[in-house]
């Protein structure tokens, strides 16, 4: 017993587990790495030479190797896709914030108006317009992009609901955002070739004149 109990004394115990530890460094970096790789296919979407837009291509721009390209993106596919929801806070976003703030719809009117007068930027436009290229070819793509067109229209359709609630019922605010919506489309093709359209006198008349006749 006494043997016993001296060899049970003279055990080691097991070491503890090891735990890993984070590596936050090497997360931001990752992090970093794929932001640049995203800049760079906005880069190279937007540009005249959105052809050449491929996963190589990407990478050589960025600066990085192709293996490291295909570590963040499994495909061109991908890229794109990242690309989608990487402008969304430039279009998308401050849309939805400028409905959602408080206000009457009149003040909230004025607000998306503000946003949407003037023509939209070179660079974004060439990118919209590569998107719904890829869209055509890739139904990932076109899914992504409809969705995301699905949630802008819906900013519109929200502007109307305010109307519809300020005057207690009778006002049904899809067909009213919807066709505002379809507008704004409109006349963004509309500017990008003819510069003395006046797209955001003509999105107030329309938005006034809807507002008025409900």
């Amino acid at each position: 017993m006494a043997a016993s109990a001296k060899d049970s004394r003279n055990v080691t115990a097991p070491p503890p587990p090891r735990v890993a530890t984070p590596r936050p460094r090497a997360s931001a970096k990752g992090e970093q790495t794929r932001a640049r790789l995203i800049a760079a296919a906005r880069t190279l979407l937007a540009g005249e030479m959105s052809e050449r837009f491929t996963t190589r291509n990407v990478a050589a721009l960025c600066g990085v190797s192709h293996g490291m390209c295909h570590y963040h993106f499994q495909d061109r596919t991908d890229l794109v896709l990242a690309v989608v929801e990487d402008i969304r806070p430039e279009w998308i976003l401050p849309l939805e914030e400028a409905v959602a703030a408080p206000g009457t719809f009149a003040e909230r009117a004025e607000r998306v108006l503000g946003l949407l007068d003037g023509p939209e930027g070179a660079d974004l436009a060439h990118l919209h317009s590569a998107l719904h290229w890829h869209a055509l070819n890739d139904e990932r793509v076109r899914a992504s992009l409809e969705a995301e067109y699905r949630r802008w229209r819906a900013c519109f359709v929200a502007l109307f609901q305010v109307l519809a609630d300020e005057r207690g019922g009778g006002v049904d605010p899809r067909p009213l955002g919807e066709a505002v919506a379809a507008a704004v489309d409109g006349l963004a093709a509309v500017e990008s070739l003819d510069a003395e359209v006046d797209g955001g006198a003509v999105l107030r008349t329309l938005v006034h004149t809807l507002a008025a006749g409900v």
